[in-house]
């Protein structure tokens, strides 16, 4: 991807563990490369299409004289997510906060932390088998909407289905959403659970009945696989409740492993005749020769 660089940014500043440095301040520099297609605004030749990189200077100097940290590393954090939300042609930011004043009694030349922050595409799939089952799934898409962190929410229709796994309770009613977010697949799974716990969800029996349930499905192209979390989420390819509003959102997305599509996993599972899926309030998804393009 094209990239916008800013070099030797001087900053005066008052970041540090002790009491001297917050006081006193001293010289910080910073390296900052915009990470965003240039291209539009090559042709063009009009800021608009661009990033302008003095507003981005101007930023960083605001963000990092308006707070003291006492760690380079979350001063680097933070003014790399304010670039993120403020400028939102930006896609990632490499930043490079140097510190060459730091208070180490030894000749030295530069302390420095670099990081790579951006923005990732993520997709969730919502179920609710509890009261007022449509109002749990817009509270889950509210909440995620709602986010700092978060953008370009959009949540796919709604569909009835049977329970799944085998646990005798109400049908359910299943949606999709994807967004774009800041988060790291763990702090948006942190996200997910405070939104199931705002709902009141308890889990008692796996499968059982939830007032709210949030599964992260697919983070970028991610293969992860801890106790803590899966992505993509197993059994994907088994569950028409996920597939079908999936796949009104991207049905061109291909699961990182096995290179599926997602309309592909849906057509392949309707060819075994399987599914739980049973009031279909959006449109029919017929199997076509196109599958679209990827999102």
């Amino acid at each position: 991807m094209d990239q916008i660089r800013i070099k030797g940014l001087e900053i005066y500043a008052r970041h540090g563990v002790y009491e001297e440095e917050k006081k006193m301040g001293q010289r910080f520099q910073v390296d900052a490369a915009l990470h965003m297609d240039t291209r539009r605004a090559g042709r063009s030749d009009d800021l608009e299409a661009s990033t302008d990189y003095g507003a981005v200077c101007r930023r960083l100097e605001e963000v990092l004289t308006g707070n003291c940290y006492n760690l380079i590393e979350a001063a680097a954090e933070y003014a790399a997510q304010d670039i993120l939300l403020s400028f939102p042609l930006v896609e990632k930011v490499t930043l490079e906060l140097h510190k060459p004043q730091a208070p180490i009694p030894l000749p030295f030349s530069d302390v420095s932390v670099r990081i790579d922050r951006g923005w990732h595409t993520a997709y969730i799939a919502l179920g609710s088998n509890m009261g007022d089952r449509a109002a749990w799934l817009e509270l889950g898409r509210s909440g995620l909407e709602k986010h700092p962190a978060c953008r370009d929410v959009k949540m796919a229709s709604l569909y009835g289905s049977l329970p799944y796994g085998g646990v005798e309770q109400e049908d359910f009613v299943n949606s999709a959403l994807s967004l774009r977010t800041l988060l790291s697949p763990y702090e948006l799974l942190d996200v997910l659970h405070g939104l199931e716990r705002e709902a009141g969800r308890e889990r008692l029996v796996r499968w059982g009945p939830r007032t709210l349930d949030l599964d992260l499905i697919f983070y970028d192209d991610l293969v992860l696989d801890d106790p803590r979390l899966t992505i993509p989420h197993p059994d994907l390819e088994n569950r028409d409740f996920v597939l079908l509003p999936l796949c009104e959102l991207a049905p061109a997305y291909r699961h990182p492993l096995t290179r599926k599509t997602v309309r592909q996993m849906l057509d392949e599972l309707r060819d075994r005749g399987e599914g739980q899926v049973t009031d279909k309030k959006a449109s029919d998804l017929q199997k076509t020769d196109g599958y679209g393009a990827r999102r």
